[in-house]
């Protein structure tokens, strides 16, 4: 689909790559500016968190990586994924009146299906953030999603009943993602940025089970994220990173 602009990013948009996180990636090594955007038809070898493989039928899906390069520390380098997650969870509602929910750590979900996964991977050099690879894989077209999540995974379009235009959709995001780095970066920010997570934490009240790095495994209520965007169980345990699944028909008080 060639080359476009959209509020300071330079958007190319090819039929196929392997992963557009992993073309950024080296293009950032590279010494690539900040505000590439690639996106893709189809990606052969797209990847979830932990390298999870994430496959989608070419042109049903909206799959695309943001080049950034921050000013932040290390620590705060997952709030770019925040920021770009909120700029979609506002372009669904705009484009489609659909209002995704934020299931921590980095999905997007209607009810409690999957709509849209965020991976973001960091450049470091040292103690220092040189750059943040931020892509999205959001499922639009019925059928997007692979087969074997058909009960756990929601396409945009099987929501809104109407077609949706991914061209149109990757511009509002890239538009709310701008708006929302200008939080991550500028000082005071970031508490903002939190709030609005807060505000459209689809997790928060819910019972969940944490799964840490190590394979450690969690259950509590998600009461609250704290200044920084982690996630606070019950009894003041702080999870930074982890996989969360929601217990359904568990939500409020224990």
């Amino acid at each position: 689909m060639g080359w476009g602009e959209v509020a300071d990013f330079r958007i190319e948009w090819v039929d196929e790559t392997g992963s557009t996180n992993a073309d950024l990636l080296a293009a950032a090594r590279g010494g690539a500016e900040a505000n590439m955007v690639l996106a893709a038809d189809y990606q052969s070898a797209g990847r979830g968190r932990r390298g999870r493989a994430w496959g989608a039928a070419p042109g049903s899906s909206l799959l695309f990586s943001v080049l950034t390069r921050p000013q932040i520390d290390v620590e705060r380098a997952h709030l770019v994924t925040t920021a770009l997650a909120l700029g979609a969870v506002e372009a669904c509602d705009s484009l489609t009146g659909v209002r995704p929910g934020l299931k921590w750590p980095n999905d997007l979900v209607v009810g409690d299906r999957k709509l849209a996964g965020v991976l973001a991977e960091s450049v470091v050099a040292g103690n220092r953030l040189e750059a943040v690879v931020v892509g999205m894989g959001l499922n639009v077209r019925t059928g997007a999603a692979p087969s074997e999540t058909a009960g756990t995974a929601v396409a945009l379009e099987d929501v809104c009943g109407e077609v949706v235009d991914r061209g149109e959709l990757l511009a509002e995001i890239l538009t709310g993602f701008a708006h929302w780095m200008e939080g991550v970066e500028g000082a005071g920010g970031q508490a903002g940025l939190v709030a609005s997570a807060r505000r459209e934490s689809a997790t928060l009240g819910c019972r969940v089970t944490v799964e840490l790095g190590d394979g450690t495994v969690l259950e509590g209520l998600a009461e609250d994220l704290d200044d920084g965007g982690a996630l606070l169980l019950e009894g003041g345990t702080r999870v930074v990173v982890g996989d969360v699944v929601h217990l359904r028909g568990q939500s409020g008080s224990p």
